[in-house]
């Protein structure tokens, strides 16, 4: 069992890398390219920043694909499978897509369109939902038809209930990140400890996506040097509902042998914690879904179009109600980590009450941390070296302290204006100091 750990990690860091290293190329191209739209009413950002972060995170897809189709115990899933030649094909298909879009903001019903084709080239390749486990009654089968809508539905609901989400720097690709964690534990579990090889493609699409986001966060952590745009919002968005129908449509909870022996009752209740993580693609996604449905309700309810862009989305809400860029991304990945985990947690030991007491306790905390919005924490003295730099100590410069009361020097010294909400970006940096006038010109 430690080789396909191993060669999963190899799969993952090789993706991280080639995405990482792909990335810096990427802006350069973007910035001579033109990809960089103009400041719109909805976005957070101040300066344009370049776009096109999608194509380094394919280039890590492919990469990832490759070298897993060369490792052992992982190119049995190329040999015994067509769902990773369907993937790339869907996906080469919605990147090339959101690439257009980036460069010339394509009208929302063709983006549409082209993610139910994308979708559609899956299913003719066998990337499709063939049943549904459904408790107290087993697996259910859907005729053909049945299981293209399925599948169609849950790509577009994914695909956008990402580009929805991706409205500040790094929350898209910490979530997806960690959706693809608990995915991945789900999924390699079922692979391993149950014997199940339908798991498989599942667990390496899973892998390849966490390399894919962790390779591009360091480049779109606040302050973004390039945002994604949806070549990339809605290539990860793709790949994730992917894993999702690989796993919910073609792994039968039959052989689990779950419903062996033992009254019908008994049964469900053993089956439960494997039918709720069937369905951990919906719950990881939870709060962009929510997220979604609020938007085109708000929107629709306003007499607009439901594809109408607007700042109602609820990193916009938790910016409003006083937080900094950085603690609205580390809230939304905190919900999103403590549902992904928890139901992976209750798949585990559902008997056990102890698992529901943490998550309890996360929510209150979860809670608190919204109620604080204002609260800035300030490290001891003795860890100032260890810690970013927003969260240090700084002392007032001497000649800024004659303003203040009682002239406190230890008073700490306000915010430094950067020169862009985006830091260095394309149009290099902007002084915020008025220019000084020349001498003798009149004031």
């Amino acid at each position: 069992m430690g080789q396909p750990v191993r060669n999963y990690l190899l799969t993952l860091c090789i993706t991280a890398v080639v995405t990482y290293l792909l990335t810096g190329p990427v802006r350069k191209f973007a910035i001579a390219s033109g990809a960089m739209p103009e400041i719109r009413a909805r976005d957070v950002h101040q300066e344009p920043t370049p776009r096109l972060g999608g194509i380094a995170m394919f280039g890590g897809l492919c990469a990832g694909l490759l070298v897993a189709d060369h490792l052992d115990r992982l190119n049995s899933v190329f040999a015994l499978s067509n769902e990773p030649r369907a993937l790339l094909s869907g996906a080469a298909l919605i990147w090339l897509i959101g690439v257009l879009d980036d460069k010339f903001e394509l009208d929302a019903l063709i983006k549409l369109g082209a993610q139910m084709i994308a979708a559609g080239v899956m299913v003719v390749q066998g990337l499709t939902i063939l049943w549904l486990p459904i408790p107290g009654v087993g697996t259910v089968g859907i005729t053909q038809w049945q299981g293209t809508l399925l599948t169609v539905a849950l790509v577009v609901l994914t695909i956008n209930a990402v580009n929805f989400v991706d409205g500040l720097d790094g929350l898209a690709a910490g979530m997806v990140c960690i959706a693809s964690a608990a995915f991945f534990l789900y999924a390699y579990r079922l692979w391993f400890g149950y014997g199940i090889e339908a798991a498989a493609p599942a667990t390496l699409f899973a892998a390849v996506l966490i390399g894919m986001c962790l390779g591009f966060l360091p480049h779109n952590m606040h302050p973004a040097r390039i945002f994604m745009g949806d070549s990339g919002s809605m290539l990860i968005g793709l790949v994730l509902a992917a894993s999702a129908i690989s796993i919910t449509g073609q792994v039968d909870p039959d052989t689990l042998k779950l419903f062996e022996g033992g009254s019908t009752r008994q049964a469900t209740h053993a089956a439960l914690p494997v039918f709720i993580p069937l369905l951990l693609p919906l719950t990881i996604i939870a709060i962009p879904m929510a997220d979604l449905v609020l938007a085109i309700v708000r929107r629709t309810w306003k007499g607009k179009s439901p594809f109408a862009a607007d700042r109602g989305h609820l990193h916009h809400r938790l910016l409003e109600i006083g937080h900094s860029h950085s603690r609205a991304v580390f809230i939304m990945y905190f919900w999103s980590a403590l549902i992904a985990f928890g139901t992976l947690m209750y798949s585990v030991h559902s008997a056990s009450m102890w698992i529901m007491l943490p998550i309890v306790a996360l929510s209150a905390l979860g809670l608190v941390l919204l109620l604080l919005p204002r609260f800035k924490p300030r490290a001891p003295l003795w860890a100032q070296s260890f810690v970013p730099p927003r969260y240090r100590r700084r002392k007032v410069a001497p000649f800024l302290t004659a303003g203040l009361e009682h002239g406190d020097e230890d008073a700490e010294e306000p915010e430094p204006v950067p020169a862009g909400v985006n830091g260095a970006t394309a149009i290099g940096a902007r002084s915020r100091l008025p220019e000084r006038r020349k001498a003798g010109t009149p004031s």
